[in-house]
């Protein structure tokens, strides 16, 4: 079974990027098993796909595209999501997941963006 582990800073300044990464452990981020993805959940509302990398393709969420990236490093067997020019309404909890619907996913890392 896949497990994921995301690492990222708690507090991010408004227009600041915010930086996460993913780690894959039970298997290779080369397989094409999975859309590795990114996913967020803002305070009260529910699971939202933001981005994901298949076969070295990525796959927008078009409310987010305009500033979100994904990106992946076969070297550690990772991928990481950037979010450049934050604001107060990037806080939410993000995972890092295999697949895009949230059922396999990590723990989640708060990040809260404020001054």
């Amino acid at each position: 079974q896949v497990q994921l582990q995301g690492a990222g800073p708690g507090l991010v300044k408004p227009s600041q990027t915010l930086s996460l990464s993913c780690a894959v452990y039970g298997g290779s981020i080369r397989t094409s098993c999975y859309a590795w993805s990114c996913i967020c959940q803002p305070p009260e509302k529910g699971l939202e796909w933001m981005v994901a990398i298949y076969s070295g393709s990525t796959y927008y969420s078009p409310s987010l595209k305009s500033h979100t990236s994904i990106s992946r490093d076969m070297s550690k067997n990772q991928f990481s999501l950037q979010v450049s020019s934050v604001t107060p309404e990037d806080t939410a909890v993000y995972y890092c997941a295999a697949g895009t619907n949230g059922r396999l996913r990590g723990q989640g890392t708060q990040v809260t963006v404020s001054s």
